[in-house]
């Protein structure tokens, strides 16, 4: 795999990015952690006693660390995307803006997402979790989208085949469905569309 194809598969959105991310995350918190664990033992070493400012504040140092933890183990409870469903989908994507290899968190409840289609006031995506609560997390990723001004439709799909069809449909019919929209381009991201801009607030929400 090429430097650039490796870039791109560790980019948040991108089929690969699960793997990716694991490796930079669990690297970030050997990281974390060992900056605190050289604190202590230098201490230690130095004083002969952990009765010291230092062992307060290698204490303190490692709560960066466990926070990364807790990101790491998130990231493990959920299986990347798996190739063939990959292969399936970037097949009829076409032209539609899409993202891959989501883990979709709110408060209550979290699922992972394997695709999301990007077209006008549609968000349709696919998941492959056999736990997720679809009609919850139509309804939160749809509010999410509405309180950042974009009025869609969120539809998730648990059944392939139909999920294809979909994607070839509103490839079929881009053009009316993006027909009438009105958008003002975002001046932190001019040089996104708004199908762009509502992947980047879908992704916000993710791991």
């Amino acid at each position: 795999m090429s430097r650039q194809s490796k870039k791109r598969n560790s980019t948040k959105g991108n089929f690969g990015y699960i793997r990716a991310e694991r490796k930079r995350r669990i690297l970030i918190t050997a990281a974390l952690l060992a900056v605190p664990l050289l604190i202590f033992f230098a201490a230690l070493i130095y004083f002969h006693t952990r009765m010291t400012i230092w062992t307060v504040a290698a204490a303190v140092g490692c709560l960066p660390a466990c926070k990364s933890l807790v990101n790491v183990i998130m990231l493990f409870r959920c299986s990347p995307m798996d190739p063939e469903i990959y292969r399936q989908i970037s097949q009829h994507a076409g032209s539609l803006v899409m993202a891959y290899e989501m883990y979709m968190t709110f408060y209550e409840k979290s699922a992972f997402i394997d695709a999301f289609a990007i077209c006008g006031n549609l968000v349709v995506g696919y998941s492959s979790d056999p736990k997720i609560d679809v009609s919850f997390m139509e309804t939160e990723a749809q509010k999410i989208l509405k309180g950042n001004g974009y009025r869609t439709t969120v539809k998730i799909f648990q059944n392939l085949p139909a999920y294809l069809e979909r994607l070839d449909s509103m490839n079929a019919h881009k053009s009316s469905l993006e027909e009438g929209i009105k958008f003002r381009p975002d001046e932190r991201y001019p040089d996104m569309s708004r199908n762009e801009l509502i992947k980047y607030t879908i992704l916000a929400i993710c791991l």
